[in-house]
């Protein structure tokens, strides 16, 4: 069992066997290695080296039995090194002379607890454990060093194997060290490791591993270590924006680091701290069409970034750590939103402002049985001020002007916990525990609209000042809510032989202000490894994971009841005359509550895969996936006017009633294809391609909480949903992934990042409030969600780096150099058509995926 989360299994490949006896060599070493039950751990690390040698002389690994053999060793005197995650590491000493020696028998003691870290490639290895999947994709340490990623944003970079579908409604589930937080928490250089789908089917977690991001971080040390970052761009070094008429004078500069060591001269403190600074002038392009023609205009989009974080550990005794760490972050933003088709005129300006206390105890309370308790507690405070106080102006796909009528305040006190026990017995790891990723007290103070935002089918609407809808809000804006986010897991990994395992668990998720309390998930998952050779795994597994809303639709429930906050929502108002306080009083207001039927989206998940070792270090996987979404949320105006003229409301007191619905579903195939290690001489990574396809009938990605999208959508028609069931808005059918290094020649390493996908559909709509809802959503006659086909995608990353020894000394200090070119090709990906058929750009892309960039990077390490 992993007991520690921030350990990963080191990996060897067994070394040529020899059966030759002669009585001066080559001789053998075998040996069984046990827990102090007596039994057996598979998948241990030995590594043999003769005596003060620095090198291994010969490697292995244990076998499910946890027998392990070396060979071809001359006589000598050796040592003995065993390792294997959860356990102290145990080293044997052995002298041969003129006879092969007697078999070994060395047992582990579960491990002290320490912060040490060993990544690795786990490549050259099939291994039937739970969490030994080889359809998991893994960024260690060497990699992030090695590969291009844009601003060092290695979670970012991970995101483009996550899986759509598999993303709850509250967005990608972020596992820090074991424990769900809203950020890392740490700089770049403190980053260890990365990996998404490892051990998919875990009981502890409340998503599937394809939409859940992990990350360890650096561990503390007796030993100093620095690392110091320094990344720029500038707009002299990149290809022009193909819609900006000149290239955008834009320049970044990132100084990041971090420094750990021994905290005095005591041995038991260590300290970690890291640092990151972003200063970024950005330029906005805005492609839009206003009724003085085309508009192409660049606006200045500056942002400034700060965090910090200072942690110490401290090792009370051989069983027993803890960890205390602050963190800080503060960022601002000018003219958030500006470009595409919204005028600078339409930018709000934004200021974050994060404070984190977190603390981690991991404690040994006998030999086989671990306790883990983590806390975090923070604060935030979030401004978003309109940069213009203007009535806002939409013309959907032509532009969006005036002032954008966001002014905001939300603030948020919380507090996340994990309490986690392992326990080791014989056959069996089993851990269970309670997850609290959520305990926070939110508060918002809404301004939004309170000048009122008017909405235009077509320019010529707007040049004779003919609006369909005006969306205004007065009354109480002040919101106060306490969320509460729980759940607690059991798990067993229960080795029934030693060529097969079964991973059975049991999770429970509970959130308040929905009144599902029957959310129970089990999870299954089997491994088993056929024949002799046990170069090959078959793997299958399943399970049920229960959705979160997030706080966005809770606070739409606390601040449309009726009385708080009253939405309005006017077809064809008088323009530009902005109604008057007390007439808007009398008007029908906006309603969102929950449907008395509702209930917890979720989603059902199970897979099968084989996977095989091509030879030392090369592995291949293939796994089929398939998903079902059940009850997804969806919003539908229970109020709307009914057919056959859809004219008047049933309720005139009411206006859009909203009502949150579980009615959605979504269904999803995947045929996946994962090849990794030494591919080729050159060539050493991971390349995976996927053939899917996934339907669903809830417009956008369900997971994104924006108008028009997930929770937040509303039907074409409210009274026939018919035309909803549709390919989902995230749907390729093919799907690239490769990330890899070539090592050529001594100056010419390279790290390389390839993704490819064929292109994704979008709406056509007639731009018209046919339905007198209030949104311009509707769609031809006959016409499904998503009936138009957009372009495909293809990037090509590239970094060249270089590592300059300052010193002699072997582990000296030492100064790289790196060259990232992103979108080498220079290719012009277009993501935004418009299917609006009032748009003068139906049928016509409006944005694009960022040109040509390179990045200059700097890094000194000690």
């Amino acid at each position: 069992m992993r007991l520690l989360p921030n350990l990963v299994i080191l990996w060897a490949c067994l070394a040529p066997c020899s059966s030759a006896q002669a009585p001066t060599g080559p001789y053998s070493i075998s040996g069984t290695v046990s827990d102090p039950s007596g039994a057996a751990i598979p998948d241990a690390d030995v590594q043999v080296r003769q005596r003060g040698a620095t090198a291994a002389a010969a490697k292995a690994r244990t076998d499910t039995l946890g027998d392990f053999r070396v060979a071809g060793l001359p006589g000598g005197s050796f040592e003995i090194d065993v390792r294997r995650d959860g356990f102290a590491a145990e080293t044997v000493r052995l002298t041969i002379k003129d006879r092969p020696p007697a078999p070994l028998r060395v047992e582990l003691k579960l491990a002290g607890v320490r912060q040490e870290v060993t990544v690795s490639e786990s490549a050259g290895q099939v291994s039937t454990d739970s969490a030994d999947n080889l359809d998991v994709v893994t960024m260690d340490r060497q990699m992030m060093d090695n590969l291009p990623v844009f601003d060092q944003n290695y979670v970012a970079a991970m995101s483009q194997f996550l899986d759509p579908g598999s993303i709850g409604t509250g967005g990608v589930t972020l596992v820090v060290n074991g424990m769900e937080q809203r950020n890392v928490g740490v700089s770049a250089s403190a980053i260890q490791q990365v990996k998404i789908n490892q051990n998919p089917y875990s009981a502890e977690f409340s998503r599937p591993g394809r939409g859940r991001i992990e990350v360890i971080t650096k561990p503390a040390s007796q030993v100093y270590h620095g690392t110091f970052d320094f990344l720029f761009r500038d707009y002299h070094l990149n290809a022009r924006d193909p819609f900006a008429t000149v290239r955008p004078p834009e320049q970044r500069r990132i100084y990041e680091g971090s420094l750990l060591g021994p905290l005095g001269h005591s041995k038991k403190n260590s300290f970690l701290i890291t640092v990151n600074r972003e200063e970024q002038d950005l330029q906005a392009v805005v492609y839009a069409i206003t009724p003085s023609g085309l508009l192409q205009q660049l606006a200045a989009n500056p942002q400034r970034d700060t965090e910090i974080s200072a942690s110490i550990t401290h090792q009370f005794t051989e069983n027993h750590l803890a960890t205390i760490r602050g963190n800080f972050n503060d960022s601002t933003e000018q003219n958030r939103g500006v470009g595409g088709f919204v005028l600078p005129e339409a930018g709000v300006n934004v200021r974050d402002r994060e404070d984190e206390i977190y603390y981690n105890d991991s404690l040994v309370i006998a030999p086989t049985l671990l306790n883990q308790f983590r806390i975090v507690i923070g604060r935030d405070h979030a401004p978003t001020t309109s940069v213009s106080q203007a009535p806002g102006v939409v013309v959907p796909g032509s532009f969006t002007g005036g002032g954008a009528q966001a002014d905001r305040l939300q603030t948020e006190n919380h507090l996340n916990l994990n309490e986690i026990v392992g326990w080791t017995h014989g056959k069996h790891s089993i851990r269970g525990g309670i997850n609290v990723p959520d305990i926070s007290r939110r508060g918002l103070d809404d301004h939004t609209n309170v000048g009122g935002t008017y909405y235009f089918s077509t320019l010529q609407d707007y040049s004779i000042q003919r609006p369909y809808s005006l969306i205004q809000q007065q009354g109480d804006g002040h919101i106060v809510f306490v969320e509460v986010v729980a759940g607690g897991f059991v798990q067993d990994d229960y080795r029934l032989r030693s060529n097969l395992t079964l991973s059975m668990g049991l999770r429970y998720d509970w959130q308040n202000y929905f009144h599902d309390n029957n959310n129970v998930s089990p999870r299954l998952a089997l491994a088993y490894s056929p024949g002799k050779s046990r170069k090959t795994v078959l793997r299958a597994g399943g399970g049920i994971f229960y959705d979160r809303t997030g706080n966005g639709p809770i606070f739409d429930l606390e601040r449309y009841n009726g009385s708080r906050l009253r939405q309005i929502v006017l077809s064809n108002p008088a323009y530009p005359a902005i109604p008057d306080p007390g007439g808007l009083a009398a008007m029908p207001t906006t309603l969102v509550r929950l449907d008395p039927a509702e209930r917890i989206p979720y989603l059902a998940q199970f897979s099968a895969a084989v996977e095989r070792q091509i030879r030392a270090g090369t592995t291949l996987s293939v796994t089929y996936w398939a998903s079902r979404g059940v009850s997804l949320f969806r919003s539908r105006d229970v109020n709307a006017p009914p057919p056959p003229d859809y004219l008047v409301r049933p309720d005139p007191a009411i206006g859009v009633y909203r009502q949150i619905e579980s009615s959605g579903h979504m269904e999803s195939n995947a045929l996946e294809i994962s090849f990794r290690g030494r591919i080729t001489r050159f060539f050493q990574g991971m390349v995976q391609y996927t053939l899917g396809q996934t339907y669903n009938d809830v417009p956008g990605n369900y997971a994104v909480s924006t108008r028009g999208a997930g929770i937040n959508a509303f039907p074409a028609n409210n009274y026939d949903l018919s035309g909803e069931w549709a390919r989902a808005d995230y749907d390729a059918r093919h799907r690239l992934n490769l990330m890899g290094t070539i090592h050529a020649a001594k100056y010419l390493d390279f790290g390389v990042a390839l993704a490819v996908n064929s292109g994704m559909p979008y709406t056509e709509t007639t731009g018209l409030d046919e339905y007198h809802t209030g949104y311009a959503n509707a769609r031809p006659p006959g016409v499904p969600r998503n009936s138009l086909q957009g372009p495909g995608f293809a990037e090509l990353d590239v970094r060249w780096s270089h590592a300059f020894e300052l010193t002699h000394k072997k582990e000296g200090p030492q100064f790289t150099v790196g060259v990232d070119a992103f979108n080498v090709t220079n290719r012009v990906n277009y993501v935004t058509y418009v299917g609006d058929l009032s748009s003068p750009f139906f049928g016509e892309p409006v944005s694009a995926k960022p040109p040509r960039r390179l990045q200059l990077s700097g890094r000194f390490e000690f």
